[in-house]
């Protein structure tokens, strides 16, 4: 991830100095500067959003949200394949390399993630821990850690955002392995900037040197804290300013219908209005538009103060700092103009169809907001607050480094983005401001919007499961046989095949209940999905099948009375390939058939493969050896054969029929499958919070519902998520009145569960579960 890392940051630095090389040699024609200042990232975006669309559409967007939703134990398709990486990696590359006010955080969390789990799928084919799938939450949560780390060679600020992110809880296993990784990824990542001789040694990434004696008076604490409140609010305006984005543009039919025809037509548009409004010689004049992120950020965390008693003409810009002067305003209004426009184009933007983040625009606004707090005090105070005999000058830089902390950290509801920023700046001479900032930063904006992250995620209708906050106190007074699905599907232990072949087609269930009996309902365990399909394809596989016919054939040939459906069949002839003139496609196994289908249609042109066709290796016997002599004989004396030949496929799929009918209505042999004897249970009164506090902790995505040991419902995500939310749950699913835990709690224990317990305890004896022998029980067989 290092090296991705450094690759792409490499690769967008030459694509913003390519467009600053375009502008600046056509400074002659300000129409041609124009026109170059927009297509060039007009261009970049639309193929970024184009290339996204085409290769893997799941790597748009941050990834947190998807990443926060795989950590809870929810499978997202093709959000972790290699497709997706190399789509995340060209589009935020391109995209970032636009100059749009995108950030790279978010997606580099889902990049992180994605190389996790290509990696622990490659080192799986060796064997070991790999092959475990709770080692694969453990890679993924370190790998959220190493995307943040390599991204501002911040180890320690990105193992904290990561836990505080995308975990509800952290297993504490997984602290030093995140640590471990991402320490080594930012290291290496800023080997590999000395290596390039972009530095001349390791140190941070947005190097400030505010004095460490005096940085601060202790009478500024208030106006941190202000900048603290202030940025709270500002970060639920930008959730909410977002969300609204989105919203619009999805109830609006005529928009959206017309957009989701001209995918690339929006990105195109949004580009274009962000690049004309920041045009350095138009309106880009009064908003630094000229400076990239990088740039902007060194210019607001500088040491020196850019005004004083607001004259700008006091300060002597140097460098890059000289976008932020003009002529005929001051840098206040130049502040000013900056923050509004920004935060409403980073709103804007994060919106386009690309792989993108937010943590960085918003970063930065917070900068400029601080700063702007900053270099007012600093014209209110000239010669600093200090009363005593020594003078020291209030430092504006310092007041930026809080805002762009109190500001991230109110967008995505953390704290560790105080850690962040001393990582960033390499120094923690403002430790207390900043954690102060944070925290009522935090405390404002999470009473008003949720986070970004989880924003994103109830817009997208991610399978999440939301938090129970301070305003669901009525929600422990649901219990769990309220909520949860009563037709469940199961499968019983004296159940035949025909039973697991009717359960594979009715639901898509991954695991199956596996019940004493359909009477008695005792729970036993739970069998996957794969394992029933794997015992209906050796009752009914190819083997079995061949097997069959051999002995059919061999029967005949006992009693001396030739076959009318296989009259050439032989063990050796029988693992023959069947002869290419043969074109017709094979019979479907009965695994892949629904039960009402019972003959296909045989059609021309199919290729060959592996399974050999039943009726090409056991049905065309009768063609093979006069197939020469078929063919030269007149068409008149062919349609005999043919006839014959069609009776002979049509007798041999009866038989298999009735052979596949057979083994159908025989009884299941458990014996060699793999069955959970223990899945997760609860109990009919277990209470909503606490069902929502064990889901959450161990990760699961359903529990079995029990009384007295037999199965009477199941709850999954859908059903507990619905519950909290309190909307109308569908089909299966009844929320009780907030006050339905007042019941007779006499009525909790009755004579009929008494001696239903008694039936259970004498029936346990007699009740044999097949399951796989323990190392020390097959050793005592050995012996």
């Amino acid at each position: 991830m290092a090296l991705v890392s450094w690759a792409m940051d490499f690769a967008i630095a030459t694509c913003l100095q390519a467009q600053k090389w375009m502008y600046g040699g056509l400074d002659t024609n300000i129409f041609l500067q124009y026109m170059a200042w927009i297509t060039y990232p007009v261009v970049l975006i639309t193929f970024s959003a184009g290339f996204t669309q085409i290769l893997a559409p799941q790597a748009v967007g941050s990834g947190i949200p998807e990443m926060k939703t795989i950590l809870r134990g929810v499978v997202l398709k093709e959000y972790l394949t290699l497709k997706t990486f190399v789509a995340k990696v060209i589009g935020l590359t391109c995209a970032l390399g636009s100059g749009m006010p995108l950030g790279k955080e978010g997606p580099f969390v889902h990049i992180a993630s994605m190389c996790a789990a290509l990696l622990s799928k490659f080192l799986s084919l060796f064997g070991g821990i790999y092959e475990n799938e709770s080692r694969n939450i453990e890679m993924l949560a370190a790998a959220c850690a190493v995307g943040v780390g390599c991204c501002f060679a911040a180890p320690i600020g990105g193992v904290l955002f990561s836990i505080e992110v995308t975990s509800t809880f952290f297993a504490v296993r997984n602290y030093w392995r995140g640590f471990f990784a991402a320490t080594f990824s930012a290291f290496i990542f800023r080997v590999l900037a000395v290596w390039n001789k972009d530095e001349e040694t390791i140190t941070a990434l947005f190097k400030t040197r505010f004095r460490m004696d005096f940085p601060f008076d202790l009478q500024e604490l208030p106006a941190f804290a202000v900048i603290g409140i202030a940025s709270g609010f500002g970060g639920a305006l930008f959730v909410y300013l977002n969300r609204k984005i989105v919203q619009f543009m999805r109830k609006q039919k005529t928009i959206n219908r017309f957009l989701m025809k001209k995918r690339l037509l929006f990105p195109a548009l949004v580009t274009l209005l962000i690049s004309t409004l920041t045009f350095p010689p138009g309106f880009g004049q009064f908003m630094a538009g000229q400076l990239s992120q990088k740039d902007t950020l060194v210019t607001l965390f500088d040491n020196r103060t850019w005004a004083k008693q607001g004259l700008a003409e006091e300060f002597e810009y140097i460098g890059i700092s000289e976008a932020w002067k003009h002529p005929h305003a001051n840098v206040f209004v130049t502040l000013v103009v900056f923050i509004l426009m920004k935060f409403w184009m980073s709103a804007l933007a994060t919106t386009i169809p690309v792989p993108c983040g937010t943590f960085m625009p918003v970063f930065v606004i917070g900068a400029a907001f601080g700063r702007l707090v900053g270099e007012s005090m600093a014209a209110w105070f000239p010669d600093g607050i200090h009363t005593n005999s020594n003078t020291y000058r209030i430092v504006p830089g310092g007041y930026a480094v809080v805002g762009a902390a109190a500001l991230s950290g109110a967008v995505t509801h953390t704290v560790s983005t105080a850690v962040i920023v001393f990582e960033l700046t390499g120094q923690i001479s403002h430790i207390l401001p900043v954690m102060i900032a944070v925290i009522l930063a935090n405390a404002v904006a999470q009473s008003l919007q949720p986070s970004l992250y989880d924003s994103i995620i109830r817009i997208k209708k991610l399978p999440y499961l939301p938090e129970l906050g301070w305003g669901h106190q009525e929600k422990y007074n649901v219990r769990v046989e309220d909520i949860m699905v009563r037709d469940v599907r199961y499968v019983t232990l004296n159940c035949k095949y025909r039973d697991l072949q009717e359960v594979l087609y009715r639901t898509k269930l991954k695991s199956l209940a596996l019940v004493e009996s359909a009477e008695s309902m005792i729970l036993l365990g739970s069998i996957e999905r794969a394992q029933v399909a794997a015992l209906l394809s050796s009752q009914l596989g190819y083997q079995r099948r061949l097997q069959y016919m051999q002995e059919r054939a061999q029967a005949q040939v006992l009693v001396q009375a030739p076959c009318t459906c296989c009259p050439q069949i032989s063990t050796e002839e029988s693992s023959s390939a069947p002869p290419h003139g043969d074109s017709r496609k094979p019979l479907k196994p009965a695994l892949k058939r629904a039960p009402s289908s019972l003959v296909e249609s045989p059609t021309a042109g199919s290729p060959e493969h592996s399974g050999i066709a039943l009726k090409s290796l056991f049905c065309t016997g009768t063609a093979t050896e006069p197939a020469e002599a078929e063919n030269s004989a007149p068409p008149e004396k062919r349609k005999p054969k043919r006839v014959r030949i069609s009776v002979a496929v049509s007798v041999c799929r009866a038989s298999i029929m009735e052979w596949e009918e057979q083994q159908l209505d025989q009884p299941v042999n458990f014996n060699n499958s793999k069955i959970d004897p223990a899945p997760f249970q609860l109990v009919e009164r277990t209470s909503l919070h606490k069902t929502h506090t064990i889901f959450s902790l161990l990760g699961v995505d359903h529990a079995y519902v029990t009384s007295i040991g037999r199965l009477v419902g199941m709850v999954s995500l859908k059903e507990l998520r619905k519950a909290i939310e309190g909307s109308v749950t569908a089909k299966g699913v009844k929320v009780r009145p907030p006050l339905a835990s007042f019941r007779d709690s006499t009525a909790s224990s009755s004579e009929t569960e008494t001696t239903d317990i008694h039936q259970l305890w004498d029936r346990r004896q007699r009740l044999s579960i097949p399951r796989e022998s323990s190392p020390s029980e097959t050793d005592d067989k050995c012996q």
